[in-house]
């Protein structure tokens, strides 16, 4: 079991040190409404540095529009270092429809494409006012079955909760007394009309696959497994394997130094 208090102070460390010796200012928070951003920014908030914390609907929910606003709420209130942003981009994504071929804009794309203008938003506030993008993926998420969109949510400066189990996320939300109603919301990624969750997508729970990420680390005999656990550890395997694009370094074509004689 995760020592809360230990890990937070830790983690908020780490952030403060990197962002000084980065020479910036501080942090830029992406707030979805869901656990993981509540953390993240929660943490940020308490290295004293300047946070931006950002609400970025495209065609949201209201109810996930609703929980961020209230995170940030609460964040604003507690910290005199946060500030907050709600920027409806919305007219972006009709924009990119209206010049994207139809032909390419499927479902996928286009949810893909939602997620990479917020890093486009992102990147602009950190850009003009000289703060870092800190990401909101966990371990399981970014280490595991890289589930995650590739130059969107995973386009960030920094993991400050990218080690952490989403079990652990839970923890230290809790520790840190972050809102009931963001912790029990379903996790999403809010890139869908239907507000699917990331359980439906994946076909398995988080819980399942922090399991799956043990089990797939050590030998074992899968004749011993339950059904369930054979059906979940081949999601696991499955999605680890196509999505290594996005969690391995991009890789480059080194030059033979014989053909630089």
């Amino acid at each position: 079991m995760i020592n809360a208090p230990k890990s937070i102070d830790h983690i908020v460390t780490w952030l403060k040190k990197y962002c000084n010796a980065a020479g910036l200012r501080g942090f830029v928070v992406g707030i979805s409404g869901g656990i993981d951003s509540a953390l993240t920014s929660t943490l940020c908030a308490r290295t004293g540095l300047p946070v931006k914390a950002l609400n970025l609907p495209i065609r949201q929910s209201p109810t996930q529009f609703d929980l961020a606003e209230q995170h940030i709420a609460w964040l604003t209130a507690g910290f005199d270092n946060v500030s907050g942003t709600a920027l409806d981009l919305s007219p972006a994504l009709t924009a990119v429809e209206g010049i994207f071929p139809a032909d390419i804009q499927d479902d996928l794309t286009m949810a893909n494409t939602q997620s990479r203008l917020r890093m486009l938003a992102l990147y602009a506030v950190a850009n003009h006012h000289h703060l870092l993008v800190a990401g909101t993926g966990n371990k399981v998420e970014d280490f595991g079955v890289g589930f995650f969109t590739k130059y969107g949510d995973g386009g960030v400066d920094l993991s400050p909760i990218a080690d952490l189990m989403k079990s652990e996320v839970y923890a230290l939300a809790e520790a840190l007394g972050i809102s009931p109603a963001i912790m029990q919301a379903p996790p999403t990624d809010g890139l869908w009309d239907d507000n699917r969750t990331d359980e439906t997508q994946i076909g398995a729970s988080y819980a399942e696959l922090e399991w799956a990420m043990a089990a797939d680390a050590q030998p074992m005999d899968d004749q011993s497994l339950t059904p369930r656990q054979k059906e979940v550890l081949a999601i696991y395997r499955r999605m680890h394997r196509a999505n290594q694009h996005k969690m391995a370094p991009i890789p480059v074509c080194t030059i033979p130094s014989a053909f630089r004689e």
